[in-house]
């Protein structure tokens, strides 16, 4: 079992920003960046998913983790934060289960047995969707995918606002990473160059040494908003989406037996979607766009 695509284990550089941006920005700020910074809509608007009864439950228990930032982390107050936390208390409260509600964390290797043995019905925590556990877990509906992007410099951009612009040109990405098979798929006429990690990538973009970069849509649109990169880069087209190349995205994982619980969240999940509160989560905790420019 692993994370999804992007993994951090402390925080740094852009989810630092992305902490601190989220408490410092007011709510008000936010609302009115929505147009800027939209969450795209997984859900069919016209959809509609059967609420199951739930109040033979005694407790609805989420396991977490804490070492997942900005979706799973401990706050400067010492208390469990996060877009996972603040998306599973408005499951909560869209399924009138606020009161049987609790949200646990432990470390990420103890989740799956920790849900398999009972110590809770519900994983939140970026568990990456693979065949093997599809066979013993369920998993809801995703509500986030988290794209690709590129970056360029400000000093040398392309003639043009797409990948077309790009032709023929030195694009980093890291090696043997799920962008690197994606980039060659999508992009095949970019000269890929690679890199051993993600610092030596994100150098040679800064130093000028390749034309633009390709990877995590996260990453690049922290990094470049943020001072590690002094201003150098700005995203550039964009975004990538592939289910292929980059999974499902972000889910909530159950037990095999757990159906009813599993269809009165993406009921939940379906609802937060369409009134704008699960938009709203994710304003708090990136307030620099993925999707836009």
């Amino acid at each position: 079992m692993r994370h999804s695509e992007i993994s951090p284990l402390k925080i740094y550089g852009f989810f630092a920003l992305c902490l601190v941006m989220a408490v410092m920005m007011p709510r008000a700020a936010a609302a009115q960046e929505r147009s800027a910074v939209d969450l795209p809509i997984l859900f069919d608007t016209r959809e509609r998913i059967a609420r199951p009864d739930l109040s033979g439950i005694v407790r609805l228990r989420f396991l977490t983790t804490v070492d997942f930032p900005p979706f799973n982390f401990i706050d400067q107050t010492g208390k469990l934060a996060g877009f996972h936390v603040d998306l599973v208390r408005e499951i909560c409260r869209e399924l009138a289960l606020t009161e049987k509600c609790q949200i646990q964390a432990v470390t990420f290797p103890e989740l799956e047995k920790a849900l398999v043995d009972g110590n809770g019905e519900a994983v939140a925590a970026g568990v990456a969707v693979t065949a093997d556990l599809r066979k013993r877990f369920l998993f809801s509906r995703p509500f986030m995918r988290l794209p690709a992007r590129f970056a360029v410099t400000k000093k040398a951009p392309p003639a043009g606002e797409t990948a077309a612009a790009l032709d023929g040109k030195r694009v980093g990405v890291v090696a043997a990473s799920a962008h690197e098979a994606m980039l060659k798929a999508f992009f095949p006429r970019l000269k890929a160059e690679v890199f051993p990690d993600r610092t030596a990538l994100l150098a040679s973009l800064k130093d000028g040494k390749v034309d633009a970069v390709f990877g995590d849509g996260m990453q690049l649109a922290f990094w470049t908003n943020g001072t590690e990169s002094a201003g150098c880069c700005r995203l550039f087209d964009g975004p990538y989406v592939s289910e292929q190349f980059l999974g499902e995205g972000l889910t909530i994982m159950f037990r095999k037996e757990d159906t009813a619980i599993a269809g009165a969240i993406d009921h939940a999940l379906l609802a937060l979607s369409r009134n704008g509160r699960l938009q709203e989560i994710y304003l708090r905790y990136f307030p620099v766009n993925l999707y836009g420019g």
